[in-house]
């Protein structure tokens, strides 16, 4: 007896639809390894259809006064919260993630982001009036780009689904969101709700694979491309965009350093263990800002490390029902057979502490795992591993723990551990990323900028700066004789 698959479909102009010419995917459980769903192999027809009708509800959109926009943004959140259980239900179907953590963790965090960008709606503001030459005024517009083209990951499909649409709308711009092949469950269900409270054509839903954000990014209708991913699809995407010039907003990934000093006391250096290993393996480490690369000082290093292996010998990893685990499986079969790989190729004075190893036969689940003993140009050191993979090196002084820090092409991210404020103070400022955490990792809140450096990308996300990065700047300039 087989199972009917559930039958995804596009949202375009405020209607579900099939790809124009019929294809699909398979849509895969990462916790069961089975097939659930199919959805849309969008071509450029379906691209074609989204574009123009996000071209076409854009005048009216952008009308519309800030308060107008709050108010839709307002009802969105309420009815994400009204219909929490059918999100996380969907999330969990598309990520294998744990039921109660994807409750917690996820839907508070993503209404908040929403509330915030209908608040930001009615906050956009340029230089005031003024007169700079004689016999005339000037004043600044602050305007909505356009129609945005946004492509989401499928490490944290509805918050990274918001984190697109949330400052995009509130801007006065219409959107077509793609969501990863892997993961496009919960996004189509954002649009079954959003699509009940704003006008046809704002936001439209495309599905499909690399083709599909390549046609999406290369349309010529786009005013704005804005991706989360790897190094690599942003690197495609600014090149695509390059061919017409599109504005480009980029978050891509990352390989956070975790200092610790030896100023830590031995309650200090139990709490860092416990924080750095729920930071490094929660989502299964599937996250660009993960502490998955500590640098510890070199004489409380044995002790930090036999301390975060037992932390996460102790950490679970399983279905998503069962409440003792803090993370689920790897996406799908090729992240797992990345990850794997790593500590395959482990050079030889690498040393694993705990884990290593697939968790059982069923899935795509991997063990917590603690390698030390690295060198700073060792492969695992210098490239995204994204999985629950933590890595340890000992260091001997700050200007040793500066260099390492820097010394990878990422620079999204970063946490030091130290009671010493001056220190805590100077790593500040000479840590490359675009975020330094002080003793804590990965709290992150709406009014606050995301964003990296280097190979990880340009823009912000969330706070002001997020939102001003979907709008442009006009001068006017009026004569007083007139």
């Amino acid at each position: 007896m087989s199972t009917e698959l559930r039958r995804l479909r596009n949202y375009i102009d405020g209607e579900f639809r099939d790809a124009a010419d019929g294809r699909t995917t398979e849509v895969v459980n990462p916790a069961t390894g089975e097939v659930y769903a199919t959805a849309p192999l969008s071509g450029e027809a379906d691209v074609d259809a989204a574009m123009a009708a996000a071209a076409a509800a854009f005048p009216g959109w952008r009308d519309t006064t800030p308060a107008e926009r709050q108010k839709a943004l307002l009802k969105i959140a309420d009815a994400f919260e009204e219909r929490a259980e059918e999100l996380i239900a969907a999330e969990v179907e598309n990520t294998g993630k744990p039921t109660g953590l994807t409750r917690s963790e996820e839907i508070p965090p993503m209404v908040d982001q929403i509330r915030f960008f209908a608040g930001a709606a009615r906050m956009l503001e340029g230089r005031s009036a003024g007169e700079y030459m004689e016999g005339m005024t000037s004043i600044v517009r602050r305007e909505p780009v356009g129609v945005c083209a946004q492509v989401a990951p499928w490490n944290y499909p509805m918050m990274m689904a918001v984190w697109k649409f949330a400052p995009a709308i509130a801007a006065g711009n219409t959107v077509v969101l793609k969501p990863s092949d892997t993961t496009p469950a919960s996004t189509v269900l954002m649009a079954e709700i959003i699509g009940g409270i704003l006008p046809k054509g704002v936001f439209n839903v495309v599905t499909g694979d690399r083709d599909t954000g390549r046609a999406m990014v290369e349309h010529p209708v786009p005013a704005m491309a804005s991706i989360t991913g790897s190094v690599r699809a942003g690197m495609q995407v600014a090149e695509s965009a390059s061919k017409d010039l599109k504005r480009v907003h980029l978050e891509l990934g990352g390989k956070a350093p975790v200092v610790v000093f030896d100023d830590l006391d031995s309650a200090a250096i139990a709490k860092a263990v416990e924080d750095i290993s729920v930071a490094g393996f929660f989502n299964a480490g599937q996250d660009c800002t993960a502490a998955t690369r500590v640098l510890v000082q070199e004489s409380i290093h044995d002790e930090f490390v036999a301390a975060l292996a037992k932390a996460a010998a102790e950490t679970k990893t399983g279905q998503p029902d069962d409440e003792d685990v803090l993370f689920g499986p790897l996406n799908n079969p090729n992240q797992l057979k990345q990850v794997a790989g790593f500590i395959e190729r482990l050079p030889a004075h690498a040393k694993v502490e705990t884990g290593g190893q697939r968790v059982g036969d069923k899935g795509y689940f991997y063990a917590p795992t603690v390698v030390s003993g690295l060198k700073q140009d060792d492969e695992i050191i210098q490239r995204e591993v994204f999985g629950p993979v933590i890595t340890v090196q000992s260091f001997t002084d700050e200007d040793q723990a500066v260099e390492w820090a820097n010394g990878v092409e990422y620079a999204l991210a970063s946490s030091v551990w130290t009671k010493d404020h001056g220190r805590a103070m100077r790593m500040s400022k000479k840590l490359d990323f675009g975020c330094v955490w002080i003793n804590t990792h990965i709290p992150l809140v709406a009014e606050m900028p995301h964003g990296g450096f280097k190979k990880s990308g340009y823009g912000k996300d969330l706070s002001g700066y997020g939102f001003e990065d979907y709008t442009r700047i006009k001068h006017v300039m009026t004569s007083l004789d007139a």
